[in-house]
């Protein structure tokens, strides 16, 4: 029994690490900051200009030649983005296993 205490008192102290608090963005990640955003938009403009152009032909307006070109840019696009995302999720969590 007294081997059992021993164990304990060799670890010592447990310290509580608190949680970090947030920096300030340096230069290099504001860039990606503001990358990742452009990409979003532009994204976000694919998707929007599908649906514009889908609803004009639904209306009779559109012309289907330009209506599945949106929507294969818009479908592209997010493809694109999707395995950015993944790879960004894959390389966070490669990072989070790593033993410091």
């Amino acid at each position: 029994m007294s081997r059992i205490g021993g164990v304990g008192s060799e670890v010592g102290p447990i310290e509580v690490v608190s949680q970090a608090q947030p920096k300030e963005v340096d230069g290099a990640s504001k860039d990606f900051t503001k990358a990742l955003g452009e990409a979003i938009k532009g994204l976000d403009e694919q998707q929007t200009a599908a649906d514009q152009e889908s609803a004009k032909l639904a209306m009779g307006a559109g012309n289907l030649h330009e209506t599945a070109l949106a929507l294969e840019k818009a479908d592209l696009t997010m493809r694109v983005a999707t395995k950015v995302r993944n790879r960004m999720v894959d390389a966070y969590t490669e990072i989070m296993r790593m033993s410091i």
